[in-house]
């Protein structure tokens, strides 16, 4: 068999072989990261809000303007493709709030755990906004867009997570099975309706 044959077929069967284990990446579009972020959306790794243990993520600056009780456009990205879905959070004072990535269920492999699926808040509890977002099993090259409705809160700067949980993929040192971005939000508490209590007042 001449060399540039089994080249070729070496090739293939690393191919078919690596998408367990690829490195998932997304951005987020809109509202705005509070990290500069490259092509791939990296720096994304570390919870709760993105950097890596090499790479801390240099500060974008920017606020978001939303309105309370209102409906917030969320755009992502997936720049690279791994099946999964997304989960959106809140937290009113400190991304200390925010919670844990989502429980994984793995099967063990011969290179380690590989994440099978995990768990989706149906019905959503504070902080969480939305969860089970843009499942998918494949490419998908257009953006996932989305509205998610805020609380009727005020705060200066509330941190919106968002996060990429994956299937089908080995650990991350750090961020297990997830990725993550957030956005710093002012929000402005519509007059019209009324407060929601439920969440943490601003400090």
């Amino acid at each position: 068999m001449k060399a540039s044959v089994q080249l070729a077929l070496v090739s293939s069967v690393l191919i078919a072989v690596v998408p367990a284990f690829t490195q998932a990446h997304f951005r987020l579009l809109e509202p705005a990261s509070w990290l500069i972020e490259d092509d791939r959306g990296d720096p994304q790794k570390s919870g709760p809000c993105g950097g890596s243990d090499t790479d801390y993520g240099k500060p974008s600056y920017i606020v978001n303007q939303a309105l309370g009780g209102s409906k917030l456009h969320m755009k992502v990205q997936e720049t690279i493709y791994h099946p999964g879905h997304y989960r959106v959070a809140l937290a009113v004072n400190s991304p200390a709030e925010l919670p844990l990535d989502p429980k994984a269920t793995t099967t063990n492999t011969d290179k380690g755990p590989l994440s099978v699926s995990a768990e989706i808040q149906n019905p959503v509890q504070i902080p969480v906004l939305a969860d089970g977002l843009f499942v998918h099993t494949a490419k998908v090259e257009s953006p996932f867009e989305t509205d998610v409705t805020l609380p009727n809160i005020s705060c200066k700067r509330c941190t919106l997570q968002v996060i990429q949980f994956m299937e089908q993929h080995g650990v991350n040192n750090p961020g297990m099975f997830t990725y993550h971005h957030c956005a710093t939000l002012q929000i402005t508490a519509d007059p019209k309706q009324p407060l929601d209590a439920r969440w943490p007042k601003e400090r």
